[in-house]
């Protein structure tokens, strides 16, 4: 049976990026729109450009730091109750500034692991919440193909909080489906490959690609709610296949 329209949509780490972009595709569709960040004055420009473009919806932002658990937990029901509720959370804000472990740089890194794991942890429990209330809502958490095998160098902290972010959506999504009230809440797991964004700079491999096709197609796959999907699904379902069972040094030739 088709999904429901989710008309009321919250983003994290909307001002740059994946979330900028999901905002766009989805105001495109005539969503109604919650957008949070640190960043405000381009979360300010970002909702004059799409009530510009597309006068019917309606866009509440709010700045938003995952790091704080109070500040999630106040943030996420006020935007949401801004607009009358939310029917799909997308857990997007993240970090990927890593650097090799033991090389005197611990700091970069768990803050990457606070940011995408705690953050990501946050996010989820006032989303969730709010789902239970309603008895439904889609829940989207963005890990990465980065999260299928442990990878080194710049990368070993982001894969990590990346597979436990995979964990989490899963955990929650066990849960839910153990109670008959709740088993209408949908949960997704969305592992993009290589997409031109920041968090990507300096990692971009033969199989990157744009952020407008990326865009697109993350957009696509979640509306389609997937319990999980790759992005683009093409080459990345097979690469991440292969991740998974490829001996370790060839892996870390490959990633």
């Amino acid at each position: 049976m088709p999904h429901p329209v989710r008309q009321r949509v919250f983003i994290t780490g909307a001002s740059a990026g994946l979330g900028q972009g999901m905002a766009r595709q989805f105001a495109a569709r005539g969503r109604d729109l919650a957008l949070v960040a640190r960043r405000t004055e381009l979360l300010d420009e970002l909702r004059e450009e799409l009530l510009a473009a597309h006068p019917g919806i309606r866009v509440v932002t709010g700045r938003l730091d995952v790091d704080d658990p109070d500040e999630v937990a106040d943030v996420v029901p006020r935007l949401a109750g801004e607009l009358g509720g939310i029917d799909r959370f997308i857990a997007n804000a993240g970090l990927g500034k890593g650097a090799p472990v033991g090389t005197g740089k611990a700091r970069p890194n768990r803050q990457v692991l606070v940011t995408n794991v705690l953050g990501t942890h946050a996010c989820c429990e006032a989303a969730v919440a709010l789902f239970r209330a309603q008895g439904s809502g889609h829940l989207v958490v963005i890990s990465s193909v980065a999260g299928v095998r442990g990878m080194g160098g710049t990368r070993t902290a982001y894969a990590t909080s990346k597979a436990a972010d995979a964990v989490l959506a899963e955990g929650i999504r066990a849960d839910l489906l153990g109670d008959r009230r709740t088993r209408g809440i949908r949960v997704s797991t969305i592992h993009p490959g290589f997409i031109e964004t920041d968090i990507n700079t300096g990692r971009r491999g033969p199989f990157t690609v744009d952020l407008q096709t990326g865009v697109t197609a993350l957009t696509a796959a979640i509306e389609r709610e997937p319990v999980r999907a790759y992005v683009p699904e093409w080459p990345w379902r097979p690469v991440a296949g292969l991740l998974r069972v490829l001996p370790l040094p060839l892996v870390r030739r490959l990633a």
